[in-house]
């Protein structure tokens, strides 16, 4: 019975040490390596206890003992590895050393596993239980409730290492530490699992975040950029045009004056293109009525705005996002929907905007194909912390739903 209790644990371990050894492969972290071994090390351990209760030489009960001292130093190195950084260094296996010593001079030269057993168990518990300090300071700095959960398993377990000289001397009470060890040993492998998913799972979140803050952040830019760039045109490129034509008007040349005053309308229009001057000076609906007429007037498409009175007050950066996704959404009117009308809706919802851009187009059959256009307006939206929906019939329009928070006015 008690080898076959021993043969079933053996089995967990060595089956959690290939789990390890897997999760290694496709994550390269030296912590499930670690893990891996100790697990592997714990079965070959089990394995020398079950050869010394058959053949009751003491080699193999030195060699169980060594083991045991080796395992739970793995478990803490990992425990370190995994909270601390901790690299594997070389010099860590002279720890072998001492291990396997002290477990022959135990039993090869005191014979008393009472009195011997308590150098042994100090040290193994005192690992064990600063195993649980490493994980109980995990979750202390991270809010883990698996590090809390494996800082009290350790602690058991390391309280449980103090029955060795009084209840299981020398292969005695073989089952009663099989059962403990395999419930203990079962709760060590759940919570480290999810720990490390959990670990994982935030790291996921701050790499979301942090590329949500620099998609912000090139919005930002490209803004910036593109107000330069505009207010170039407009300032410096404009009054020069404006002052060749007004000297071609006054020596009579009216053919190169109308070339020059073409060229000017160009370069106002490419100005506005970039930043709108209405969305500056006059606000987001002011701007919104200059992008439908321009629209209308170029594309011979009806095109309306209705907006909601009173409107909550919009931080420029979100007021830039809606009128980017408006002239975005009536640039893809113009391009592929086929309309004879398009209507902008502009509402105050939930504390935010709400932005609808409907035509009466060929429409489509559920979500678009994703493009540059559309990835361009979900990215602004997501970066703003809206929302953006785009849906359509076959031969009944599409519609551009957009939600996008109020933000904080500067």
């Amino acid at each position: 019975m008690e080898l076959l209790a021993l043969a079933f644990q053996a089995i967990v371990t060595a089956l959690l040490a290939l789990v390890y050894q897997g999760l290694w492969l496709q994550r390269r972290r030296d912590y499930f390596v670690t893990w891996g071994v100790a697990w592997g090390l714990y079965a070959l351990r089990l394995g020398c206890i079950s050869a010394f209760i058959s053949t009751r030489r003491e080699i193999w009960l030195m060699a169980h003992q060594g083991l045991t001292v080796v395992v739970a130093l793995l478990l803490l190195l990992a425990a370190l590895q995994f909270s601390r950084g901790v690299r594997w260094r070389r010099r860590y296996l002279l720890l072998v050393i001492p291990a396997f010593a002290w477990a022959w001079i135990a039993i090869g030269v005191i014979h008393d596993m009472r009195v011997a057993g308590i150098v042994s168990v100090a040290l193994l518990s005192g690992v064990t239980l600063w195993t649980s300090r490493v994980f109980l300071q995990h979750g202390l700095r991270s809010g883990s409730r698996s590090a809390f959960g494996l800082a009290a398993t350790f602690l058991l377990w390391g309280l449980h290492h103090l029955d060795y000289p009084l209840l299981r001397p020398l292969g005695a009470g073989v089952l009663y530490g099989v059962y403990v060890d395999v419930l203990l040993i079962g709760a060590v492998s759940v919570e480290t699992l999810f720990l490390v998913l959990g670990e994982e799972r935030r790291a996921l979140a701050e790499r979301t975040r942090a590329l949500e803050d620099m998609t912000r952040q090139l919005l930002r830019a490209q803004e910036d950029e593109r107000r330069r760039i505009a207010r170039e045109l407009h300032d410096e490129a404009g009054q020069a045009l404006t002052a060749v034509k007004i000297e071609l008007d006054l020596e009579g040349r009216t053919e190169a004056a109308a070339r020059v005053g073409r060229v000017l309308a160009q370069v106002r229009d490419l100005s506005n293109l970039l930043r709108p001057s209405a969305l500056d000076d006059l606000g987001l609906v002011p701007a919104l009525r200059g992008l439908v007429e321009e629209f209308a007037r170029s594309t011979r498409i009806e095109a309306t705005l209705e907006a909601g009175d009173p409107l909550p007050p919009v931080a420029p950066d979100h007021q830039v996002v809606i009128y980017r996704v408006a002239q975005e959404a009536l640039t893809n009117v113009a391009r592929h929907a086929g309309a004879r009308h398009v209507q902008v809706r502009l509402a105050g919802m939930n504390g935010g905007v709400r932005l609808a851009v409907v035509d009466d187009g060929r429409g489509a059959s559920g979500e678009p194909r994703p493009h540059l256009g559309l990835l361009g307006m979900r990215e602004r939206v997501a970066a703003a912390g809206g929302t953006l929906s785009a849906t359509g019939r076959p031969g009944h329009g599409f519609e551009v739903l957009v939600h996008v928070p109020a933000g904080a006015p500067r």
